[in-house]
């Protein structure tokens, strides 16, 4: 559990690490440090409800089902996104070229929007299936009508169906991880 106020470690810690703050804080930062370790693409999301648009940075996201093909998203409570999602019912995950990574600090905060140009944050867009934005740079986007929203805590797991998938660029272009930036996000 969390110190009061949720700002110390969070548990459950194993057998072995002692009870004293001290050893908690040193566990906790050990399990980021392995956490952080995991290999993660980073994507820009895509959601919309109505006339709000949005397209936000992510990394946890995965394909948890071949059939039907169903992707998986983590997106933080408190986002704009999470509440595009909920209300919208559909998300797209565009992939990124590596040649493109500065792009990712773009898309951290809410975007502005203009729909005469169909451009969020000056990066053109075009609606997709579902009508969810689609970046128009990006290598490759899947569309996806949510089918299930399970509670993570401080995220929301959406989980959703690809009613449409292209690529846009070449199928080999290599496309932006984690690793490729200076960014990290969870453990």
């Amino acid at each position: 559990m969390a110190a009061p106020g949720g700002s110390g470690p969070i548990g459950p810690f194993p057998e072995g690490v002692g009870d004293d703050d001290d050893a908690r804080a040193d566990y906790d930062k050990l399990r980021r440090r392995v956490l952080w370790s995991f290999p993660y693409g980073l994507y820009v999301l895509g959601s919309r409800d109505g006339e709000r648009r949005n397209l936000m940075t992510i990394n946890w996201v995965t394909q948890v089902s071949s059939e039907p093909k169903l992707v998986a998203v983590g997106i933080e409570k408190p986002a704009f996104t999470h509440e595009l999602v909920t209300a919208g019912g559909a998300f797209s995950v565009n992939t990124l070229s590596r040649e493109d990574r500065a792009i990712v600090r773009k898309f951290t905060k809410p975007v502005e929007v203009d729909t005469e140009a169909m451009t969020l944050n000056g990066f053109a867009f075009h609606a997709g299936a579902t009508g969810v934005p689609i970046l128009d740079q990006a290598p490759a986007y899947v569309d996806c009508e949510v089918r299930q929203a399970v509670d993570c805590g401080g995220h929301t797991l959406f989980i959703g169906e690809v009613v449409d998938a292209r690529f846009q660029r070449p199928e080999d272009t290599e496309v932006l991880r984690m690793e490729d930036t200076r960014m990290s996000y969870g453990g």
